[in-house]
């Protein structure tokens, strides 16, 4: 692995400069390097950070990446990573005017790594810098303790994926002072919904006449609001004084593991919990680009082409990056190509701005005809466009923009298939052509890990309860076992997961419906059992 030749180096800071023009917008300073395939693949189960701490699975990994290329072949064009100074990898192989259209990918994944809100959290970070300390010190924890550093490692890594990303971004700029008194959170988020059963109408007048007395009466408003609700309600001050007011900044089971777990908090053991919170930064530090795939890569491969077309460069290649374009952004009529998806919203997104579709008046409109020819000349296209790529996920992306103009205008639809048994083939169909089904589609392929929270309640020096709030789709029933063994030996006590089970209805071996139980795993002194409680369905 190598830096770039003062030649490419050259070529890639020309791009910079018409990329800025363009109104992309990155730090100054990147560090590209040359690589061959077996570097990709021997980078890319840590995510392509060369720094990333060493974990015993990552060597099976590599193993496998290296049976897979064995067999499907491929030539990887780039890979760029969220770092400051941003670094990219080409591969070793790359014609000039190759790396000419994949300088103008990679900058603009940088100007949305740089940009996008979901990343706020690692503007300010070296991560390279920052891993390497990080692996630097899991090697003297694994020249001290062993093989109890890889456990801690893997046991660790079995839950980051539900480590709360969302709320802690949320929490990046919210003001401490404006948390409501712990008596103003009792009654509006205990009292009225779970001790007077009161409907959200009704809280709501409640709390619009809080915010009113607020406004006139000032610092007395607090005590007159709860005065005049002690009278009304006697029992709120017993129920109060029980209250316990949950100030912890806990969002994840990882977390919350980390600084409750008695196991922990052993002097002997608190090594540990170095360990977590390397584990849960790093998983912390991933999450966003797994939740802006098809957003990012479509706003690189509109770049590529916006920007590659109009560099006289190109000229003599015109075929060539035909070709090659067409390979990246061709729509896949089965599966998912992000890079095809992406790069269409954002160019239907320029046009609906540019023509000012994107405005109630227009939704109002029914006919096809007047749809059609409405064209309010805005000149707001690209405006549109950089306001998408700084707020959006690809949930938002998807689910704000996919209607059904933009699927009848790439001619979309919704593949189903069926066994032919008289041929003994798979065939495939078109099962829908509606944009709701398409947009279902696309929704359900984005990341989504399990919504898994701690019973406060319930959980004990002895006991961690976790319950998994079901959102349709249930926890892969092969992973259990070995996760809630780990997080036994990290709490130090019996583990217990409350969880749905899905069950299919079938009629003459097809699926007809499904029914839906809540189970409960519990693991013990490493053995795992799963029951179903008395209440379940």
């Amino acid at each position: 692995m190598n830096l770039i030749d003062q030649h490419t180096k050259k070529i890639m800071e020309e791009c910079k400069v018409r990329a800025r023009a363009a109104g992309l917008t990155f730090d100054k300073e990147t560090l590209e390097y040359i690589v061959t395939n077996k570097d990709m693949l021997e980078l890319s189960p840590k995510v392509m950070i060369p720094t990333l701490y060493d974990y015993w699975l990552y060597d099976v990994e590599v193993l496998k990446e290296f049976g897979k290329y064995k067999l499907y072949p491929s030539n990887p064009y780039e890979t760029v990573i969220n770092s400051r100074p941003a670094i990219s990898f080409y591969n070793d192989n790359n014609p000039d005017w190759m790396n000419i259209m994949i300088f103008y990918h990679v900058i603009a994944h940088i100007d949305f790594f740089q940009n996008n809100t979901l990343f706020e959290q690692t503007w300010n970070d070296d991560f390279v810098g920052v891993a390497l300390a990080d692996k630097r010190l899991i090697e003297e924890y694994r020249k001290k303790y062993g093989r109890w550093a890889d456990y801690v490692i893997e046991f660790s890594r079995s839950i980051d994926n539900i480590t709360g990303y969302f709320k802690s971004l949320s929490g990046l700029n919210y003001p401490g002072h404006l948390d409501p008194e712990e008596k103003v959170n009792y009654y509006f988020n205990t009292f009225l919904p779970d001790v007077l059963k009161k409907h959200d109408s009704e809280i709501t007048k409640e709390l619009d006449r809080y915010n009113t007395l607020i406004e006139t009466s000032g610092k007395e408003a607090i005590e007159i609001f709860f005065r005049e609700v002690r009278i009304k309600h006697p029992e709120f001050q017993a129920g109060f004084e029980k209250y316990e007011y949950d100030e912890s900044p806990y969002h994840d089971v990882l977390l919350f593991i980390r600084d409750h777990s008695p196991f922990l908090k052993k002097e002997e053991n608190g090594w540990m919990k170095s360990i977590i919170t390397i584990i849960h930064n790093s998983a912390q530090y991933f999450a966003p680009q797994i939740r802006s795939k098809i957003a990012n890569e479509g706003w690189a491969s509109y770049w590529h082409d916006k920007l590659f077309i109009s560099d006289n460069r190109i000229q003599g290649h015109e075929s060539d990056y035909a070709r090659l374009n067409a390979g990246v952004t061709s729509l896949s009529r089965v599966g998912l190509n992000p890079y095809a998806i992406g790069l269409r919203l954002y160019q239907y997104i320029e046009d609906m701005a540019n023509k000012g579709k994107l405005s109630y008046n227009f939704q109002k409109i029914r006919s096809i005809e007047q749809r059609d020819a409405f064209n309010q000349h805005t000149g707001k296209g690209q405006d549109a466009i950089f306001e998408v790529r700084q707020k959006f996920s690809d949930f938002m992306f998807v689910n704000t923009f996919v209607d059904q103009d933009f699927v009848d205008k790439h001619s979309l639809f919704v593949v189903g298939k069926h066994l032919d048994e008289k041929k003994g083939v798979i065939e495939y169909y078109i099962k829908s052509k509606k944009a709701a089904d398409y947009k279902k589609m696309l929704i359900d392929s984005l990341y989504h890990p399990p919504h898994i929270v701690i019973n406060k309640e319930l959980t004990t020096e002895k006991r961690l309860y976790l319950v998994h709030n079901f959102e349709g789709k249930q926890v892969y029933p092969a992973y259990i076992p070995d996760v809630l063994v780990g997080l036994e030996y990290l709490w130090g006590g019996e583990v217990k997961l409350e969880t749905t089970e899905i069950i299919p209805e079938k009629e003459n071996e097809e699926i007809v419906g499904y029914n839906y139980r809540t189970v409960m795993y519990s693991c013990k002194n490493k053995k795992v059992s799963k029951t179903i409680p008395k209440n379940g369905q």
